[in-house]
Formats: structure tokens, C-alpha cells, sequence
């Protein structure tokens, strides 16, 4: 099969537009800094502080556009290093998740839910996902073959939708792992 592009998704945060407004004043919109893979998705130029029990972390991107709900996503170190809960799931499954603060120049969050640790994830179209023989909600495994540090990850969720484009997302923690860099490329396993 043929490989594709496997991305670092470093930490981040999604916000609704109301806690864009309580972060950085009324009337509030994201300024775009940088397009991502994903089409119509953007790192801003808006940045927050995730706080912590135990510390914060500065200057956290903020993706655009707004959402339904405020999520955070955070690799496993950075939730024992700030002191949260961030169980693994897919984008969107927050119910039940951590919790923390965020920090704006005009006022402050509490989130109640929406700290997680995102699940290692393939977004493909219908035409990939038939390209490669999977479908929505399917679990794979990908080899990432990188110099000194191969490895293959389980547990990867194929997403498939007519919104997004072939890359696979891995958190900050994965990628250490496996050496990742630009360019890195992973394939399906059987």
C-alpha cells in the first residue's frame, strides 16, 4: 500500500466563539497565522495559557475556526507535568474528560471537560479509505519506518469524511517516540 504523511499535532486548543470572547474581549475573531492539512483548518494567531494544579503552559496555539465546544489537546507528559486528567479519545469526545483553566489578555476559562490526550488517528476521504480497503471508525495499525527508531502504532482510528485529507495525526509524545520529523511517512499493516 501506499505510504502517506504522518504530522506531528503538537498541544492545542479549540475554543467556542463565547470563550474566545471571555478570553480576549467582545466581538472576538481568530487571525489566521497559518493554514494545517486539514482543509478550512488554521493555527492562529491567538495564543492561551493551560493551567494546571501543578503548572501552566504558555502561549498554547489556538485552532481555528471556533467549535461547538472548548477542547484541549495535550500529550500525556504535558497532563502529569501541569497535574490533569486527559484520557485518550477522539476529537470531539470530551464527556467525562479533564479539566483546566485558560488564560487570555482579557479574562480567564474554566474548563470543566475537554482535556484529552488524542487518539492516534488517519483522516482519509471516501476515495482513500477505499483505496486502502477501510472504513469510518476502523482500528489499524501504521508502521512509521524512521531511521534508528521504527515502530509500528496500534490502535490507529481511520476518520473518514469528504472534509478532510489523507495525513495521520500523532501527539508530541508519539512522535518523540518514533523520531518523527517533516516528511516522516507511515503505512498500514495487516
Amino acid at each position: 500500500m501506499k505510504p502517506f504523511m504522518v504530522e506531528t499535532s503538537a498541544r492545542h486548543v479549540h475554543v467556542t466563539q463565547q470563550d474566545l470572547e471571555t478570553l480576549f474581549g467582545k466581538g472576538y475573531e481568530l487571525h489566521v497565522k497559518k493554514m494545517l492539512s486539514q482543509p478550512g483548518q488554521y493555527a492562529s494567531e491567538e495564543r492561551v495559557d493551560v493551567v494546571g494544579p501543578k503548572k501552566t503552559l504558555a502561549n498554547v496555539s489556538i485552532l481555528g475556526p471556533v467549535r461547538k465546544a472548548t477542547q484541549v489537546e495535550i500529550s500525556l507528559t504535558d497532563a502529569r507535568s501541569i497535574g490533569v486528567t486527559a484520557p485518550i479519545r477522539e476529537s470531539g469526545d470530551i464527556a467525562g474528560s479533564g479539566a483546566c483553566k485558560l488564560v487570555g489578555p482579557q479574562g480567564e476559562v474554566e474548563v470543566k471537560e475537554g482535556v484529552i490526550a488524542a487518539k492516534r488517528h488517519i483522516h482519509m476521504t471516501p476515495a482513500d479509505a477505499a483505496e486502502y480497503g477501510v472504513k469510518d471508525k476502523d482500528v489499524v495499525s501504521v508502521k512509521v519506518n524512521t531511521p534508528g527508531r521504527a515502530l509500528t502504532f496500534g490502535d490507529v482510528v481511520v476518520r473518514v469524511s469528504d472534509s478532510f485529507a489523507l495525513a495521520m495525526h500523532i501527539d508530541t509524545d508519539e512522535s518523540n517516540a518514533a523520531c518523527a520529523g517533516p516528511g516522516t511517512m507511515g503505512e498500514i499493516v495487516k
